[in-house]
């Protein structure tokens, strides 16, 4: 995961975290190496959780 990216149990914006996602994708011109893939996921797993988090408040 890049180094900035935020201490487990923060949670970051889904739409943070998507464009983060989209950069990454632009970066690599669509193709992921192993240690990519594994960014890709946890980012995935953030977004995920950002969005749970977004449906929670809203409620």
């Amino acid at each position: 995961m890049s180094p900035d990216s935020p201490s487990p149990g923060s949670v970051r914006s889904a739409a943070v975290v998507n464009e983060e996602i989209r950069a990454l994708w632009r970066r690599t011109g669509g193709t992921l190496s192993a240690e990519e893939r594994t960014e890709y996921e946890l980012l995935v797993v953030e977004w995920a959780t950002a969005v749970r988090a977004d449906v929670v408040k809203a409620a």
